[in-house]
């Protein structure tokens, strides 16, 4: 990521108001998005819930649930017109340093296995193969005629 790139990013905690900025991103980079339910849910149960901005624009979002000394990272995701620019690695970076901060010793996600370029995103980081669960995600359509995709669940050591 460019330093200029950098400059103009900013991270601030993910607030209700911020839901129609999210749901104009989400079902546009997932068959089956989280509803606006879902991400009420996660903030008024208190999940660390990120928002990443550039030029006061939402183009990313990261949830986050801490359980113990766990935390489980349950949506990372940045607008399709700004992906493949390092903002993925920027806001997990972000997310595993907030873990930190929580005083968690391990950081979970389940990801789609069809999900190649984040596997290779997660795998760089530093995650490792865990367990495959079977028919965890409801199939994408382009990419399975039918049925349930597995999940693999990843871990990484804090």
């Amino acid at each position: 990521m460019s330093a200029v790139l950098k400059q103009a990013l900013a991270l601030r905690p993910m607030q209700m108001t911020d839901l129609d900025a999210v749901m104009a991103i989400e079902p546009t980079i997932y068959s089956h998005p989280w509803t606006r339910g879902n991400f009420s849910d996660s903030l008024n149960s208190g999940y660390s819930a990120w928002v990443l901005l550039q030029q006061q624009h939402i183009i990313g979002y990261a949830l986050m649930m801490m359980v113990l000394d766990e935390a489980h990272l349950l949506n990372i995701s940045v607008a399709k017109s700004h992906q493949k620019q390092g903002l993925g690695r920027y806001l997990l970076n972000h997310m595993i340093e907030i873990s930190r901060r929580h005083k968690a010793t391990n950081m979970f996600l389940e990801v789609r296995t069809s999900n190649i370029a984040a596997i290779s995103l997660y795998e760089h980081i530093g995650f490792c193969e865990m367990a495959i669960r079977r028919g965890y995600y409801p199939a994408d359509p382009a990419v399975f005629k039918s049925g349930r995709e597995d999940a693999m669940l990843m871990g990484l050591v804090l």
